[in-house]
């Protein structure tokens, strides 16, 4: 086992920090405000609920919610114009902090890039460094699926996302920082998961990770020390 000052000290070091966005970066769930905003909000927030405590394959649980609310691209712009997605207390500080230290800031998220680019543009954060799911929509506009060759399409796609980062730009060290099942089965590759219990509590999380917040002024604070 790590010692939290080891932990405390890989954070502070690292040279990537990745975020997970639902629940995390923003208070809500992308997937269940779309469900809402298209008026079948019971039966999908039931299927996140289970895909978030690892109990479905995510990609079948992606599948089986996208095809009952069926979105048009139209109900995701109204969505992101009237509905804006609310940023968690701190992240913004944590994020600009991260970025004056020269450290990249990355948003790996199973949620919907429409919506994540519009956070991630609220963070100063390029689009570029913007992993998330792709909505696809026929010409009229209707629900055409989703691109299922995105890494963040499936089970274990957070972790494939960091490997490739570390390919990539030979990053020694990466911090995965989330609320979910998704974001700590990505660690490894990530030398670090610190779990995040701000906006909601996922017990296996909680139990299982060596270090877990429910505040990012936390790790504000260590980054001013």
């Amino acid at each position: 086992m790590v010692s939290h000052s080891e932990l405390r000290k890989l954070f502070c070091s690292a040279d990537a920090v990745c975020f997970d966005v639902d629940s995390t970066v923003i208070r809500e769930e992308g997937i269940d405000e779309l469900a809402k905003f298209c008026g079948v909000e019971d039966a999908v927030s039931e299927m996140t609920r289970r895909a978030m405590g690892g109990a479905v394959p995510f990609k079948a649980a992606l599948t089986e919610r996208l095809a009952l609310i069926q979105p048009s691209r139209e109900q995701v712009q109204r969505l992101i114009a009237e509905h804006p997605p609310h940023l968690t207390p701190g992240i913004r500080e944590l994020v600009s902090r991260l970025q004056e230290r020269n450290v990249q800031v990355f948003l790996i998220s199973g949620g919907f890039r429409s919506i994540v680019e519009h956070v991630a543009s609220k963070l100063n954060i390029p689009s570029t460094n913007v992993f998330a799911n792709r909505l696809k929509f026929y010409f009229n506009g209707e629900y055409a699926g989703f691109d299922e060759m995105q890494p963040t399409a499936e089970s274990g796609g957070k972790g494939k996302v960091i490997k490739l980062l570390k390919e990539k730009f030979q990053f020694k060290k990466i911090v995965m920082i989330g609320d979910g099942a998704t974001d700590m089965e990505a660690c490894p590759p990530a030398d670090v998961f610190i779990g995040f219990g701000g906006n909601v509590i996922r017990q296996q999380v909680k139990d299982n990770a060596q270090w877990y917040i429910t505040d990012f002024v936390e790790l504000l604070g260590e980054l001013e020390e």
